[in-house]
């Protein structure tokens, strides 16, 4: 008897190892436990795993990334001592291997980002899963973990009812905030903080920022791409950093990969001091030498937007940028103008809601669990992936990460359930 079927006045009964949640953490970590010659069953609230995985694959399935370490590590802006102990046991080269033992070859990119042969994420989802069923993992959709009753038990909310669940180990796998039509939604937080479980407030991250533009601005450049541009801001320690990319205007304010990369530091500073203090070079590869001395030269009768253009190649979105942050009198100042495109202020205001977010940082703070990823305040319970408060770029470090942390927490769930009666 499945236990979707079971009576009600039967508890949901697993005879090894739960795995609350299949994204890519948690199907990793029932792997992982299976691995480990353990009974697994997977509960996923949706009618179908992987999900959010496959809805970012749609533009190309950016699985993870070619720097080699200690690099790799550097990029993790929270949590990166943790998360470098979890890419010990399972890096991007691993997960490469682990990729091509399911049939999908990849290649890295031109930016370092590594990618499968064909793009996608609905085929190596298939064949995984595919090879999870086949080892035996046991897989329950439509099955969500509504929290604890009065006597602590996990509750389970499936189909025909709601039933307590009984597991020798239990390994959470929920995701963050982000997307929560695609079931990350973080309801599950207070139900841990209830258990005792020190745990912080989710924040949106790899997301855009909002700064109120024009209305002639947003309707002329709302999704123009500002490239290259470099950012210039004070990181969390008061270090003054720079950093070149590509960022996106939207109607709304900043986006893209750019602000995704310095994210951390722009909310920090946000919420220490209300203002972001981000400056953006417009003309990355110009000294301002040459800017000022390009600018100081007589006009010739041409228009500052043609002397711009002309003279600096710096025309579009960008030319139209200085306008809309800069008063007429930068404007007609030559030497102060050249410093304002190498450091033009935007005023970035707050970033944009969880549920727009690419991923989020906060939750399980990293000090409640062990280096075996165990939930210290509930003993059998695991947590990986992005449930964690740890934080990355995208560039597929996200994805790594989850990976690496559900590898781990499904091995050690194993261990513990092999040695409960």
């Amino acid at each position: 008897m499945s236990p979707s079927t079971l009576p009600a006045s039967v508890p949901l009964h697993c005879p090894g190892v739960a795995i609350i949640g299949g994204g890519p953490a948690g199907l990793m970590a029932a792997e992982a436990a299976r691995a480990a010659g353990v009974e697994v069953d997977l509960f996923e609230a949706k009618a179908s795993a992987g999900r959010k995985f496959l809805i970012a694959g749609r533009g190309g399935l950016n699985l993870t990334h070619g720097d080699p370490r200690p690099d790799f590590d550097r990029r993790y802006t929270l949590g990166a001592r943790s998360v470098a102990g979890w890419l010990d046991a399972f890096d991007g080269p691993a997960l490469r291997r682990w990729a091509a033992e399911l049939g999908v070859r990849t290649f890295v990119g031109t930016s370092g980002r590594v990618f499968p042969e064909d793009l996608k994420a609905a085929p190596l989802l298939r064949s995984w899963i595919a090879r999870l069923k086949a080892d035996g993992v046991r897989f329950h959709m439509r099955h969500r973990w509504i929290g604890f009753d009065g006597e602590g038990r996990a509750l389970v909310d499936m189909p025909g009812g709601t039933r307590h669940l009984e597991a020798r180990a239990v390994v959470l796998a929920l995701g963050g905030g982000s997307w929560p039509q695609l079931g990350s939604d973080g309801a599950w937080l207070p139900w841990l903080s209830a258990r005792g479980v020190p745990t912080r407030p989710l924040d949106a991250s790899n997301c855009g920022f909002e700064r109120p533009w024009t209305d002639l601005f947003r309707t002329r450049f709302a999704g123009a791409p500002l490239k290259p541009v470099a950012a210039l801001w004070t990181d969390a320690d008061g270090v003054a950093r720079s950093r070149q990319g590509e960022c996106v205007v939207s109607e709304y304010g900043l986006e893209g990969s750019l602000l995704y990369a310095i994210g951390a530091d722009l909310r920090a500073a946000l919420q220490a001091r209300g203002e972001a203090g981000l400056l953006l070079d417009l003309l990355p590869a110009t000294p301002e030498a040459k800017v000022r001395e390009a600018l100081g030269r007589d006009r010739d009768g041409r228009s500052l937007s043609e002397v711009l253009r002309r003279r600096l190649r710096l025309e579009g979105a960008k030319a139209a940028l200085l306008r809309e942050c800069l008063p007429p009198a930068t404007l007609g100042d030559p030497a102060a103008l050249a410093a304002a495109i190498k450091r033009l202020p935007i005023g970035l205001g707050p970033p944009r809601p969880i549920a727009e977010a690419i991923s989020t940082a906060g939750g399980i703070a990293l000090e409640a669990v062990d280096d075996d990823l165990a939930i210290r305040a509930l003993p059998g319970w695991y947590a990986c992936g992005e449930m964690l408060d740890w934080d990355a770029p995208t560039g597929g470090y996200l994805l790594t990460a989850c990976f690496a942390s559900g590898r781990i927490a499904g091995r050690t769930a194993a261990s513990r359930a092999a040695t409960r009666p």
